[in-house]
């Protein structure tokens, strides 16, 4: 009997990690597909590819071509389009999805929050007096913060932001987690942030600036997950591998 073949949207810990116990295994055959936007990824424990599949439609010949017997979606919990193309695709072709997040940061009592539904909407909160921002979202919608020159920005993110963001006062940081709070703590109090803004991409990596906005009494303006399509969902890779197993046991295949 052949092994089965799974495909794993990856670019998260959570992903490299399921991939690595799954290579252990000796009835799998995965490849993890990583988006291609990091200039230099970190190295994996099974084949990997890199790019986009042409929308959901690119995804779902893919799958078949390949002959693929599962698709996971372990993709950061933001990446809302290529989570929606594969749910699409696992619903063209018939293939089993689920997918892998990581659950959220809660608020906690002491927390000073406020929630919004997009990056577009953090700006908007910022409101109209200058202050002292963290970004700490990535990359690739630092360009929304051009509509609020009046703040001064200090941008941490793992590949540089380019083109640079047309605004008076940034300063650019390039840095790879996992953040510790105590050093998340001493880079707010040496830029003297008065509000961050996040993404509430939740697990430990990055929650040390969370922490340390606690402590330090400062505001957070928090992009919430948007809810994902009607899929499947498990929160750690020990489940994740858990599901695997079920949807394979002889259980299944007979329709149990």
């Amino acid at each position: 009997m052949g092994k089965h073949r799974i495909l794993i949207l990856g670019g998260t810990t959570e992903a490299r990690q399921l991939a690595a116990a799954l290579a252990q295994r000796g009835n799998y055959d995965s490849l993890l597909s990583l988006a291609g936007r990091t200039a230099e990824p970190m190295a994996q424990p099974v084949p990997t590819r890199s790019g986009g599949f042409g929308g959901s439609d690119g995804l779902a010949e893919f799958l078949k071509i390949e002959n693929f017997d599962l698709l996971i979606d372990a993709t950061h919990p933001f990446a809302a389009r290529i989570s929606h193309n594969a749910a699409i695709a696992a619903d063209q072709t018939g293939i089993p999805l689920f997918a892998l997040r990581r659950s959220a940061w809660q608020r906690e009592p002491t927390d000073s929050w406020t929630s919004v539904h997009s990056v577009a909407d953090a700006v908007a909160a910022l409101g109209t007096t200058p202050s002292r921002v963290f970004l700490a979202i990535g990359r690739q919608e630092a360009f929304h913060f051009e509509s609020a020159p009046q703040h001064s920005y200090l941008i941490r993110s793992v590949d540089p932001v380019t083109p640079r963001l047309d605004i008076p006062y940034a300063h650019y940081l390039l840095a790879t987690g996992p953040f510790e709070e105590a050093a998340e703590r001493g880079l707010l109090i040496e830029n003297r942030i008065e509000v961050i803004v996040a993404k509430n991409s939740g697990g430990g990596a990055t929650y040390g600036k969370i922490a340390a906005a606690r402590a330090l009494g400062l505001a957070v303006i928090m992009v919430e997950r948007q809810q994902p399509a009607d899929v499947r969902t498990v929160e750690t890779v020990k489940d994740a591998l858990g599901l695997v197993d079920h949807l394979f046991s002889p259980e299944m295949k007979r329709g149990v």
